[in-house]
């Protein structure tokens, strides 16, 4: 199967190329983002521009695709009344991956993830957590097993932990998304914090990354890295992680900024300074690089490119 062969290529030291973003591609290509819940409502009736989005990364040399489904779960999509339909998106999204896999060259060699965040609703016009929307832990544990078990009912063969950074969240992230027994890996998010150095993207207060990396199992996740974080923290923020975490690693990185509904594209890292990047994460030792929110299909090739340049200077 797909998954087992990219774990043996990872283990013989291979570099794979991820994904670009699908939630922020979508609005690039003009899918309209809902007001209140963002981009998880997306997918009704634009499943074929997103099967369209999944082909475009696997042309620029993806080997995981990852279904539109961060910000799918009841606790994003009840703001919209849309909660009721958490499933039916999660399905229809995760069949978009599957159906770009299946009918584009070069996808039987392709992973199809689903992405499970622990995103709760966010303040209009802000990237800040709305608290008079703040669920209970209760609301929030129900939600992301719901989401879990819906990704592996839909036909996943991974769980892409996405965006970890609120400790007691990330505890819930973490259990829901092994009690499937698919295969989990872990993408933390960080920023710079009052020294300039990195910490956990909490806007309340900084908490270093060893308050999230240190929750991570051992030997129960296959692959870790940092994502929807600035490339230029993306470095140390890896090397925090290292300290927790003996496997693979990948950076995928985002560029611009969000206030919610809709990514801001400003300032977006140029493919060919994102591909230098890519370059010296994988010189030091990452072996999977991608991208986040801002980043699309020019950027995956770039990340190709520098996969390419890594392989030949060894």
């Amino acid at each position: 199967m797909a998954y087992e062969q990219l774990m043996r290529d990872l283990r013989a030291g291979d570099i794979l190329v991820l994904d670009g973003a699908t939630g922020t591609e979508l609005q690039r290509r003009g899918a309209p983002m809902d007001p209140a819940s963002w981009c998880g409502p997306a997918t009704l009736g634009n499943d074929r521009l997103l099967q369209a989005i999944h082909a475009d990364y696997i042309l620029a040399g993806s080997r995981v695709v990852t279904a539109n489904t961060f910000a799918a779960s009841p606790l994003m999509l009840g703001p919209a009344g849309l909660a009721h339909r958490s499933g039916e998106i999660i399905e229809r999204a995760v069949a978009a991956a599957r159906a770009a896999r299946d009918t584009t060259p070069g996808g039987n060699r392709v992973v199809v993830a689903g992405s499970l965040s622990h995103m709760v609703p966010v303040a209009s016009g802000t990237a800040v957590v709305d608290l008079a929307q703040l669920p209970s832990t209760t609301a929030v544990r129900d939600a992301l097993f719901a989401v879990a078990h819906g990704l592996k009912a839909s036909g996943c063969e991974l769980i892409l932990l996405e965006m970890m950074y609120e400790p007691n969240r990330v505890a819930l992230a973490l259990e829901a998304a092994l009690s499937t027994g698919l295969p989990v890996w872990f993408g933390l998010s960080a920023r710079r914090g009052s020294d300039d150095g990195p910490v956990c993207f909490h806007h309340v207060e900084d908490l270093p990354i060893s308050a999230v990396t240190r929750l991570i199992p051992p030997g129960r996740i296959d692959v870790a890295g940092v994502m929807h974080t600035g490339a230029e923290i993306m470095q140390p923020a890896l090397e925090a992680l290292r300290q927790d975490f003996a496997g693979p690693l990948m950076a995928y990185p985002d560029s611009g900024y969000f206030e919610m509904p809709d990514w801001r594209f400003v300032d977006i890292i140029s493919p060919e300074r994102y591909e230098a990047f890519c370059v010296q994460w994988l010189q030091s030792g990452v072996q999977l690089v991608g991208g986040c929110c801002g980043l699309g299909v020019e950027h995956i090739r770039a990340a190709s490119r520098a996969r390419e340049t890594v392989l030949a200077q060894r």
